[in-house]
């Protein structure tokens, strides 16, 4: 991997910086480098249009969900066999956790990395005031690792005089400026930006951006900057024993684990249970490192749709069913009878499942739409989906559970993230959901030995037990249902 590294950030959201990420992916790419991209913060779209440009996937790294040690790993390891990193904030650059920390900030990553910062600012309707907002942020943290600009919205007249006085008075480099780009503008939604296959002729678009980018801003000198950025050092590293591609994880993580769950973790290596995970149109918020700890840990992973295929996999010994926007395709997913009966009788048999959002919206009796119509939807669950006005509960989360056995044990607490417009008329109650610097809780989460259906995003490595005790509950239902499994 090369340790060249560098991050995209901004004041506050809407600074232009998703737009300016992807165009620089683009740019970078087009000069024939290899490029990985992380996204700040527990965002499920950004890293679709990052993927959609370098056409590889984009990871995401959160300094609530993961430790200094793990979230370095995780660059590390998404970085293996590319030339560059580009990282993009979250948020403005300093907000985090209950937006009186900035723990989990873009500010925290890049001081967790030792990344260095080019700072997007939007200098729409203004010119002097540019430097004393630059300033502020420049100044706020004694080291805030903010080693230059890029001008978003400036006009190229004021551009030359505006860069002059950023350098003299702010001693900061201005990587240059970027013109209004308007037939790149991208329309909001209820969960956030639209998703990448709405756009039309996306990648055409991002590929005249990086054009436009080549011209106004110094790319040459971007790369010179991720040049400098410092070796990555972490903690060791171990291949997890039975693993047939002898991927790694962090000794500290793996230490995590009792010598009962390594055993465990070794006949499950063997047995390889089938996990099928949901991904279509409707379903498509997945974190990648959530998929790859699965494999890790012995996982072999499949892929369906429940709006165009007709049943869950028959070879699947557990199943996934991720976040998205199901209420869109409420449509579709209530006409395919075969697909809601399937899921159905698998959940009501006790099927190993992992349910999150969106997954969660699907199994219920019925869902309502945007417009507040509803649609039959599984029912594997006897409660109503509903749409609401405005954000109920969202935001980082600690889930503690509040009785053993769930997923097989007692595994503690695993961070997580809730952000949805719809409810539910019975959100469950086996975990107790916590938000971080702040009093606010809730009760959430149907639990057992075999499921956790719920709203909330959770992240595995943040307490990889979870992820082990569903592959049990798959191995548990493999030897039960197989006949001694599969050729």
């Amino acid at each position: 991997m090369s340790d060249r590294r560098i991050m995209i950030a901004a004041p506050k959201s809407g600074s232009g910086k998703t737009l300016i990420t992807c165009g620089l992916l683009a740019a970078f790419r087009k000069r024939g480098l290899q490029v990985a991209s992380f996204k700040c913060g527990p965002d499920y779209i950004d890293p679709m249009f990052h993927s959609k440009v370098l056409k590889a996937k984009s990871r995401n790294l959160d300094t609530f969900f993961t430790d200094s040690i793990v979230t370095r790993f995780l660059l590390q390891e998404g970085s293996e066999g590319t030339d560059l990193s580009v990282m993009e904030g979250v948020m403005g650059y300093y907000d985090g956790l209950g937006g009186i920390s900035t723990r989990a900030s873009a500010y925290d990553l890049a001081s967790v990395t030792e990344t260095s910062v080019v700072l997007v600012v939007n200098a729409k309707g203004m010119s002097l005031s540019v430097l004393a907002e630059l300033k502020g942020f420049l100044t706020y943290q004694e080291e805030s690792r903010i080693r230059g600009v890029i001008l978003n919205e400036m006009s190229p007249m004021m551009y030359s005089e505006i860069r002059d006085r950023i350098e003299k008075e702010l001693s900061v480099r201005v990587f240059g400026y970027v013109p209004k780009v308007e037939k790149l503008f991208l329309e909001s939604r209820h969960l956030g930006l639209v998703l990448p296959e709405e756009v039309e002729d996306l990648q055409e678009k991002f590929e005249d951006l990086a054009g436009i980018l080549e011209n106004s801003l110094d790319i040459d000198g971007l790369l010179a900057l991720a040049e400098e950025a410092a070796p990555l050092t972490d903690g060791k590293k171990i291949a997890v024993p039975g693993n047939k591609e002898q991927e790694m994880l962090p000794e500290e993580l793996w230490n995590h684990f009792s010598a009962e769950e390594k055993e465990l973790d070794l006949e499950i290596q063997k047995e390889r249970p089938v996990i099928a995970v949901a991904r279509d149109e409707a379903f498509c918020f997945l974190y990648e490192d959530n998929l790859r700890l699965l494999g890790k840990l012995g996982a072999e992973l499949v892929f369906f749709s429940p709006i165009h295929d007709g049943k869950v996999p028959e070879m699947a010994d557990g199943m996934i069913l991720c976040g998205g926007y199901p209420e869109l395709f409420a449509r579709e997913l209530s006409e395919n009878m075969s697909m809601k009966h399937s899921v159905r009788d698998r959940i009501r048999e006790g099927f190993p499942c992992m349910a999150e959002c969106g997954g969660f919206l699907y199994l219920h009796r019925s869902m309502e739409d945007m417009e507040g119509k509803a649609w039959e939807m599984a029912g594997a669950i006897e409660e109503r989906a509903f749409k609401t006005e405005k954000l109920g509960r969202f935001g980082y989360i600690t889930l503690t559970p509040n009785r053993t056995g769930i997923l097989n044990g007692s595994a503690g607490e695993i961070r997580a993230h809730e952000f949805h417009y719809f409810d539910s008329t019975g959100n469950g109650a086996d975990f107790h959901a916590g938000k971080p610097l702040r009093k606010r809780s809730w009760e959430c989460i149907h639990g057992s030995p075999s499921q956790m259906l719920g709203f909330p995003h959770l992240y595995y490595y943040s307490n990889p037990k979870y992820a082990l005790g569903f592959l049990k509950a798959a191995l548990d239902w493999k030897k039960e249902h197989r006949e001694g499994g599969r050729e």
